[in-house]
């Protein structure tokens, strides 16, 4: 059910929480509830934005389409992320796209609360900088294990990833499922290839698997592939 952002928990988990009550009241009388479908677009690449989505459940992929046409997962958004905040902030067209991997709900801010909040509360400013530059972090960590780690080694720590962040179901299964081509964008390789990993992994006991889902097997040993042992 929609809610107030006053009484909202979500906030806590990024840069709103630094507004005050009656800021929090405004962004919530102008706010827009959407419940998104699995695979339907939040915005595409590209697009100008007139607000930012903050996601109260579900997952979205955000990805750049690269100049050979294939999309590139750049980071998943989960609950509590505000997707598209830096376009609204820099007043710049979208650099990614957003795409929900399952059923979401999110909240849609316009812009003009944002942009009015940052100029008059110093605390919020503060706050979503905190944000943008701990996306910086993730984006230059990115780079290093592109160029560092292998893929057999990338996709493990994808897998490693996707249990820490989401856990698994009742039967040990990754919780979020991922398309073996959403997993390969990921990683940076291509779909055959991230099959093939898929495979050998079984094969040596680190993952099983059920149709589309993984349960990873032998933690430890994905664990030991990742740090080169």
């Amino acid at each position: 059910m929609e809610s107030r952002c006053e009484n909202c928990i979500v906030r806590q988990f990024n840069s709103l929480r630094a507004m005050s009550k009656e800021e929090l009241k405004k962004v919530s009388d102008a706010k827009v509830f959407k419940k998104v479908k699995k695979g339907e677009p939040l915005f595409e690449e590209g697009q100008k934005l007139d607000g930012v989505f903050c996601v109260r459940d579900g997952v979205s992929k955000l990805s750049k389409l690269s100049t050979n046409g294939k999309d590139q997962v750049v980071k998943l958004a989960t609950k509590g992320a505000v997707i598209g905040q830096r376009s609204v902030i820099a007043g710049e067209h979208t650099n990614l796209s957003a795409v929900a991997v399952n059923d979401m709900e999110i909240c849609f801010v316009p812009k003009e609360n944002i942009l009015n909040t940052l100029q008059k509360n110093p605390e919020y400013a503060v706050e979503v900088l905190r944000h943008m530059a701990h996306d910086l972090k993730e984006a230059d960590d990115v780079i290093v294990n592109m160029s560092q780690k292998t893929v057999k080694q990338r996709i493990a720590e994808a897998f490693l990833y996707l249990q820490q962040n989401f856990g698994v179901d009742k039967e040990g299964f990754l919780a979020l499922t991922l398309s073996r081509e959403d997993i390969s964008s990921v990683v940076g390789t291509a779909t055959e290839s991230c099959i093939r990993i898929i495979s050998e992994f079984k094969k040596k006991g680190y993952l099983e698997t059920s149709g589309k889902r993984i349960k990873i097997a032998d933690e430890k040993g994905l664990q030991e592939l990742v740090q080169g042992f």
